[in-house]
């Protein structure tokens, strides 16, 4: 059985360390269920990126959206900070390696701004709880020097939306959700 951890660092991140079953013909690995996170929502639509060592995607965050990461090629440097009005851990960031070498996924829950650095070529997959709504993609600035995090280089390959995202004091307060334990 999976060993799932509530993150010491930002309440309601949970990280999973999956078992893994391999053989001469190959591995298996369950990577996500439902109730391994008994507060979170129904994972209702699946994604995939391939990303290019050296590119930087994010950081992203949701008003009504959780995601559930897993890199099943590659290796991701995950990078997380709480957003969230009210969290007992807003304004904390995290960091952590996730891919094949650990097959570890994360959950991240809604207000939870997250973007990822590709130490290597990769894939990740993405599970989400509510279905894509441009309205619901806001960003805040991978190198906000209050954000604190160390990412490999200092100029990756971002793209022209991630360039701009604003800083966390320029964030308004309405843009950040409110923290609810669970969500």
């Amino acid at each position: 059985m999976a060993k799932v951890i509530e993150s010491t660092q930002i309440v309601g991140v949970h990280i999973v360390e999956p078992d893994v079953y391999g053989d001469d013909r190959g591995r298996f690995v369950e990577t996500y269920r439902r109730e391994w996170i008994p507060e979170a929502h129904e994972m209702i639509q699946s994604n995939r990126a391939d990303r290019r060592a050296g590119a930087l995607v994010g950081l992203h965050y949701h008003l009504h959206q959780a995601d559930y990461w897993y890199v099943p090629f590659g290796r991701a440097l995950v990078a997380l900070h709480d957003l969230r009005l009210g969290s007992p851990t807003d304004g904390r960031s995290q960091t952590l390696e996730i891919g094949e070498h650990d097959h570890r996924g994360v959950y991240i829950p809604r207000g939870v701004a997250h973007g990822f650095y590709a130490v290597t070529d990769l894939t990740i997959t993405y599970l989400v709880d509510g279905y894509y709504d441009p309205l619901d993609e806001l960003g805040v600035a991978w190198d906000d020097p209050e954000l604190a995090i160390t990412w490999p280089s200092e100029s990756p390959v971002c793209s022209p939306r991630d360039q701009s995202n604003p800083k966390r004091s320029e964030i308004i307060d309405f843009q950040r959700p409110r923290y609810s334990r669970g969500r």
